[in-house]
């Protein structure tokens, strides 16, 4: 009987938020999200936010859809290993004034990016929301402001200036943000905004924010500060057929008039409405497959891409293992590998296991070929230098690092000695 229903209900997995309520760690997704999932005809699944999860997500199969919500600041060194250049007494007013919000919490990092990854992987649809849309744009290789007041509001005029928060004024806060003309976000609120103007009020709840786009990803809203509000990929954007990948900065779900639950615009639960249909015709797409004998046939071209790409992975691992210098007819071929692995994409939960296998763990593979190279053009000078040497020179040299090997090998094994008698006591 349950495998009957799973075949008739698509299932939407959600991502609980964890705090603390009588002394002991809670789970929790707000309520709006779900109600609008039940409404439109799919089944939340909520992922609780525990140690381990992220390694168990396959046991959450089927999964339709997506849905990333609420949740703590993004571990900056996911998206930018540079910081913000905050001074001590700014980190501690930001600290201060955004409390709930900016604990790290890596165990829902882990498991969001996963299911982000898998999404981008499958085609599965993805609706992020807040956090869930900076998630998005982290997993495909966009980055954030850590605090967008100091890092893009103050910066700006005093009339472009935006409060993207108030924790005094949770549900009522409005800032406006200007529609992309023909987007998604146009068509569902095209009948609410006024002659000549693109502009809606908004309900927000953040610090942070989409700072550089993801390539793939095409706006489709800005504040006035020129903070991004929303994002889609109009590749991959096809309700009707299962297809559905986007990010909204502002909270749609909460855009209702005060004490009732009549929205603020008749556009505003569209974001659940498509993305449900969506998750609809994935499903009916997945459960169709499962009847269909797949025979997968790549195209020629990329066939032979593939191909290429292998090859560059193989020459860059036998280096890595050999630790042989770079040969003169293999930069070529190296440098298509090192192309692939810099693109500004997200990488495949198979895809990343593979290159790990190959031994191709590192995105920056650039940075290697420029220190082969100057490792090879220190060798070329070394033996230069050594080709002008006497015998008495080269012998003296000789001798000292044999002296040094001698030395280092004595020092080595007494700190090795001392070390286990440490642990030994």
């Amino acid at each position: 009987m349950a495998s009957d229903i799973s075949t008739i209900f698509p299932r939407v997995l959600i991502v609980s938020r964890r705090t603390v309520r009588k002394n002991k760690f809670v789970d929790f997704v707000g309520e709006y999200h779900l109600d609008l999932i039940v409404n439109y005809g799919a089944v939340p699944v909520i992922v609780p936010r525990v140690s381990g999860v992220h390694m168990l997500l396959e046991s959450f199969e089927p999964i339709h859809g997506v849905l990333l919500c609420e949740g703590e600041d993004i571990d900056p060194s996911l998206y930018d290993a540079e910081l913000s250049g905050f001074s001590p007494e700014e980190i501690e007013e930001i600290r201060r004034l955004h409390a709930s919000d900016i604990a790290i919490d890596r165990e829902k990092d882990s498991i969001e990016l996963l299911l982000a990854k898998l999404c981008l992987e499958r085609s599965i649809p993805f609706l992020g929301i807040c956090r869930g849309s900076q998630v998005l744009n982290v997993a495909c290789g966009g980055s954030l402001y850590q605090d967008v007041e100091r890092e893009l509001s103050k910066k700006c005029p005093e009339g472009q200036r935006v409060v993207h928060m108030n924790y005094e004024n949770y549900d009522g806060h409005r800032h406006i943000v200007k529609v992309v003309e023909n987007t998604p976000l146009h068509h569902w609120f095209k009948d609410s905004l006024e002659a000549n103007k693109m502009d809606i009020w908004v309900n927000s709840y953040h610090h942070q924010g989409v700072k550089r786009l993801a390539q793939r990803f095409v706006p489709m809203a800005f504040a006035p500060d020129g903070l991004v509000e929303g994002f889609y990929d109009p590749h991959v954007y096809n309700p009707e057929e299962g297809n559905f990948i986007m990010g909204l900065q502002f909270h749609p779900e909460r855009m209702r008039q005060p004490n009732s639950d009549d929205f603020d615009y008749p556009g505003c639960p569209s974001a659940y409405q498509e993305f449900v249909k969506a998750v609809k015709a994935y499903q009916k797409k997945l459960n169709g497959s499962a009847f269909v004998a797949k025979t997968l046939k790549l195209d020629e071209d990329v066939e032979k891409k593939r191909k290429v790409i292998g090859r560059s992975f193989s020459i860059a691992r036998d280096m890595y293992s050999t630790r042989r210098g770079m040969l003169g007819e293999e930069e070529s071929e190296l440098e298509v590998g090192a192309k692939f692995l810099e693109a500004n994409t997200a990488l495949s939960l198979q895809q990343e296991k593979r290159l790990k296998q190959m031994g191709a763990t590192v995105r920056n593979a650039s940075v290697y070929m420029e220190r082969l190279k100057m490792n090879e053009e220190k060798e070329k000078l070394a033996r230069t230098m050594m080709g002008k040497m006497s015998i008495e020179q080269l012998s003296e040299i000789v001798s000292f690092y044999h002296m040094m090997g001698r030395i280092c090998s004595e020092v080595l094994e007494r700190k090795l000695h001392n070390l286990t008698n440490e642990i030994g006591g």
